[in-house]
C-alpha cells in the first residue's frame, strides 16, 4: 500500500542582510518553526545559497519540529514528506526562476536558482518539489493584506483607517538593507478574487537632493559608484544607504568625527548601517545627521509613490528601518512627514491617501506563505 505524501509549506523572506524561514502546514498561518540566518555568516559555510541556508534550515526542522522528529530518519522523511517553497527575494526575478541578489555577499552578489533547488537531491533538499521565487516586495505586498491595522501599524495621517477604499490600489514602500516597492490592485469587476500584487524596482529611481549638503552628497555618491549622471534613491534610503551618507559626512566634516564610533563603523562589514542607526540618537553627531538625511529622503520617496499610484487602499511604509526609526517617522513635524507632504500644488491629494507605518518585520514571510499556498493549490 502506497504511503500518501504529507505536504508542508516553506516560506522564505530573503533580504540583503538576513534570511528568514518558516515551515507551515498547508492552510495554517501559525508556523511550526521560524529561524533567521545572517547571510554574511551563512554564506561563509557553503558554495551556494541553498546549502548555506535552506538545507541547514530543513535539518533544523528535523531536529525540532515534533511531527518531523516522529518520522525519524532523513530517508524516512524523504519517502513520506514533500515541501512546496516560495522564497521572496530582494532582487528582480527572471523568467527562468532565478534571482541575482546584488545586496548579498561580498563578491558582487549571489545567484539563487529556484529550479536548481527543486532538482537537488542532496539530503533534505530532496524534499522540495516546487520552489517558486518572487520579488521580496511581492511577499511584502501579500503580507500587508494580513496586517491587523489597529495593532501592527501606526497611522501616520490621523483618520487613515476610516479613509481606506477597499477597491483602491495599495502600495508598499520599505527600507531595509535595500529599498523596495510594490503595488496591489483589485478588479472592480471581480473584487471577490482579491488583490493581486505586482513587483517594481521603484527603489532604483533617481535620488533627488533637497539641500545644498545633499547636492554634495549626490556628487560624492556619483564618484563613489562611478555613475556620472545619476544615483538611485536606494543608495541613500536603506541600511547601506545610511552608511553611504555617514561616510560622506565623515569626509566632509572630519573635525566632527567621533573616533570610537568611526572605528566601529570601519570594522562593521555589512553592518555599517546598524552602527550608524544605533548611534543616531546622539544630538549634533554625524550619525544623527546621517539618519536625518536618510529619513527625509525616505519620506520624499514615499510621497512620490503616493503621487504616482494614488493608493486609496493604503500606503504601507514597511521594511526593517521603519520600526527602528519610528520616532523620526511619525508626527506631522517629523523629518519623514515634512518631506512626504512637501509636494507643492498636489499636497491636497496626499490627504486622500491612508498612510501607515508597519511595525512588524514578518510580513515578507507572511506573503511568501501565501504565494507558496498558491503553488501548492496549482500542484494538487
Amino acid at each position: 500500500m502506497a504511503i500518501e505524501m504529507m505536504t508542508y509549506i516553506l516560506a522564505g523572506d530573503i533580504g540583503g542582510t538576513n534570511s528568514r524561514f518558516a515551515l507551515h502546514r498547508p492552510g495554517q498561518s501559525e508556523p511550526l518553526l521560524v529561524h533567521i540566518y545572517a547571510n554574511e555568516e551563512a554564506l561563509k559555510t557553503a558554495s551556494d545559497y541553498q546549502h548555506a541556508t535552506i538545507k541547514p534550515y530543513l535539518e533544523k526542522c528535523l531536529e525540532e519540529v515534533e511531527e518531523w522528529k516522529s518520522i525519524g530518519s532523513v530517508d524516512a522523511l524523504l519517502s513520506q514528506v514533500q515541501v512546496v517553497a516560495c522564497l521572496a527575494i530582494a532582487g528582480p526575478v527572471k523568467t527562468d526562476n532565478t534571482v541575482f541578489t546584488t545586496n548579498m555577499g561580498n563578491d558582487g552578489g549571489v545567484l539563487i536558482d529556484g529550479n536548481a533547488i527543486e532538482k537537488s537531491n542532496d539530503g533534505l533538499l530532496g524534499l522540495i518539489v516546487r520552489c517558486k521565487l518572487v520579488n521580496d516586495f511581492v511577499g511584502q505586498g501579500y503580507g500587508a493584506l494580513d496586517l491587523d491595522l489597529t495593532k501592527e501599524c501606526v497611522e501616520l495621517i490621523p483618520g487613515s483607517l476610516d479613509k481606506i477604499d477597499h477597491l483602491g490600489p495599495k502600495v508598499c514602500v520599505g527600507a531595509g538593507t535595500g529599498l523596495g516597492e510594490c503595488f496591489l490592485t483589485k478588479s472592480s469587476l471581480r473584487p471577490e478574487l482579491g488583490y493581486e500584487c505586482y513587483p517594481s524596482e521603484g527603489g532604483h529611481v533617481d535620488f533627488v537632493p533637497r539641500s545644498s549638503v545633499e547636492v554634495e552628497l549626490l556628487e560624492y555618491l556619483k564618484a563613489k559608484f562611478n555613475c556620472p549622471n545619476r544615483i538611485s534613491v536606494e543608495r541613500v534610503v536603506s541600511g547601506k544607504g545610511i552608511a553611504n551618507v555617514y561616510e560622506f559626512l565623515a569626509q566632509k566634516f572630519p573635525d566632527r568625527v567621533d573616533t570610537a564610533i568611526h572605528e566601529e563603523f570601519l570594522n562593521a562589514g555589512d553592518q555599517q548601517g546598524r552602527v550608524v542607526g544605533v548611534n543616531s540618537g546622539k544630538e549634533g553627531s554625524l550619525t544623527a545627521q546621517a539618519a536625518q538625511i536618510m529619513i527625509t529622503a525616505y519620506g520624499a520617496e514615499v510621497g512620490n509613490a503616493s503621487l504616482k499610484f494614488i493608493p486609496t487602499g493604503g500606503m504601507f511604509v514597511t521594511g526593517g528601518l521603519t520600526p527602528k526609526n519610528i520616532g523620526m517617522i511619525k508626527g506631522k513635524d517629523s523629518p519623514f512627514m515634512k518631506a512626504y507632504l512637501d509636494k507643492g500644488r498636489l499636497n491636497p491629494l496626499l490627504d486622500t491617501v491612508p498612510l501607515f507605518a508597519v511595525m512588524t518585520e514578518d510580513i515578507g514571510l507572511r506573503g511568501a506563505r501565501v504565494c507558496a499556498e498558491r503553488e501548492y493549490s496549482a500542484l494538487k
